[in-house]
């Protein structure tokens, strides 16, 4: 069976990646805006189309010769993602039709079309009928509500809410009624829509017990022994909800802005054929999905998150941009008899719970003020605290660029008035750090001048902190 993975690279790309890599009879094809992202094992042993779901001529090198194909596409970080959503389908789907694919499979999310329909919610229902249009090729669209596992958007907002706030004051949309299902349920589903023998379309909703957003918290902070009291208090607006989960969540304003539109509309199982077409998938209760996230969190197991692609600037090639930035801070020493092997690793664990070195409070401060202005902030933090992948969030950083015991380069995605990198380099026995800022008008070039003073004592404990680790982890080795 010849099968096409897209978004590949996502939050369920990469754990149904795993699962199909191990079916013997799936003769697998990845469909990727960045071959860079996967793992040079995955480039080397998996066959890798580029390019987007925009672009139709890519569209037909991925799709042909394709027996199933999965559409795991969304363009939420872009404003007019609404739209996007409905060309990049049925480009997907006409181009499917071409190659003559016989089934597309898509996960899209509970819910029905009503007035308090959320834009979000609605551009989810509209890319499911897209694909379900083609008579002459079969869509298999199974529905998810909240998604519960490390790394989803859904959990790491009601995780944050339930250890960060013992009392807590929320809008009424804490008694909206959800089924949320575990990732590794959603995945069963996905893995066995291959096997269906049914040929016309189908929508499957899935998904565990009914619960409130209030009942969900609630069970999540038991999982956490904690104990935690919720206030609803029904003045509370979308907006001011959506700054609250900026500022106690990793999810940036734009996001909790869309995901809290859809809060007001009951996300539930509207038909049965979860248990007729999969009748061997029992799906485990919230309770366990949460155990079993926070599990894979503290044994740092987990393998994708929500924030991995968001966003897309890191896919081009910055070394134009980088090479005409106006400003830059470079810093070298020497590395001595250190390995290259020992620096690197002191320079690619940095941010997340390992911090930055001594100033690590002004980063702290920096990803606070960021995230009162609508930024990422700090709180993505970091997927693993040793190892790090293109494409992945590192505090407000994106990674761009890895090579091992030579390069990591990251581009910032907190609000600038400009854009900016840092980048440690070995090269010529030497640690070279540095940092650059490509300014936009006046405004830029002042935030940059502004900071003079704090790059200095920042970027110089840097270096030398980079080295200090990396003379200790020598010694010790």
């Amino acid at each position: 069976m010849k099968v096409l993975l897209t978004g590949s690279t996502g939050y369920i790309g990469r754990r149904l990646k795993e699962k199909l890599l191990e079916k013997p009879d799936v003769d697998l094809r990845l469909f990727a805006r960045n071959k860079k992202a996967l793992s040079s094992k995955i480039q080397n042993h998996v066959e890798i189309v580029e390019g987007d779901t925009f672009n139709k001529n890519q569209l037909k090198e991925a799709l042909k010769d394709i027996d199933v194909a999965y559409y795991l596409v969304h363009s939420l970080s872009n404003k007019d993602y609404k739209e996007l959503d409905k060309v990049s389908a049925q480009n997907f789907i006409d181009i499917a039709n071409e190659c003559g694919v016989k089934r597309v499979i898509y996960l899209g999310g509970l819910g029905v079309k009503n007035q308090n329909t959320s834009e979000h919610l609605l551009s989810r229902l509209e890319t499911g009928e897209v694909l379900s249009s083609n008579r002459n090729v079969q869509n298999i669209w199974i529905r998810a509500g909240v998604i519960i596992g490390s790394g989803s958007t859904s959990f790491e907002i009601i995780r944050n809410l339930t250890e960060k706030l013992p009392i807590m004051t929320t809008p009424k949309w804490v008694d909206t009624k959800a089924q949320p299902i575990a990732v590794h349920d959603v995945i069963s589903y996905l893995v066995q829509s291959l096997y269906i023998k049914e040929t016309k379309n189908l929508t499957i909703d899935i998904g565990c017990e009914q619960l409130t957003y209030k009942q969900m918290m609630l069970q999540t902070a038991q999982a956490l022994d904690l104990k935690r009291i919720i206030i609803p208090l029904p003045f509370l607006s979308i907006n001011i909800s959506s700054y609250w989960l900026n500022l106690f969540t990793p999810v940036p304003f734009t996001v909790a802005k869309a995901l809290i539109e859809g809060l007001k509309s009951e996300v539930v199982i509207q038909n049965d054929n979860a248990k007729k077409y999969f009748p061997e998938i029992e799906p485990i209760p919230f309770l366990h999905a949460v155990k079993k996230a926070v599990q894979e969190i503290k044994t740092n197991q987990v393998i994708s998150r929500w924030s991995d692609t968001s966003g897309g600037i890191w896919e081009k090639n910055h070394t134009k941009e980088i090479a005409d930035a106006i400003f830059f801070d470079r810093k070298e020493k020497d590395i001595n008899n250190l390995s290259k092997s020992n620096i690197y690793q002191a320079f690619t664990s940095i941010g997340g719970d390992n911090g930055w070195f001594t100033y690590d409070f002004l980063w702290e401060i920096r990803g606070f003020m960021d995230k009162m202005i609508g930024g990422v902030g700090l709180k993505r933090g970091r997927r693993d605290q040793n190892t790090l992948r293109v494409g992945e969030s590192l505090d407000f950083w994106k990674v761009l660029d890895v090579q091992e015991d030579e390069r990591l380069l990251l581009y910032a995605q907190m609000k600038v008035p400009g854009n900016a990198w840092l980048e440690f380099k070995i090269e010529d026995n030497k640690l070279i750090q540095s940092a650059y800022f490509y300014p936009k008008g006046l405004l830029g070039r002042l935030y940059w001048y502004a900071l003079i003073p704090i790059h200095y004592f920042v970027f110089n404990n840097m270096i030398n902190s980079i080295i200090k680790k990396a003379t200790i982890s020598s010694r010790q080795s």
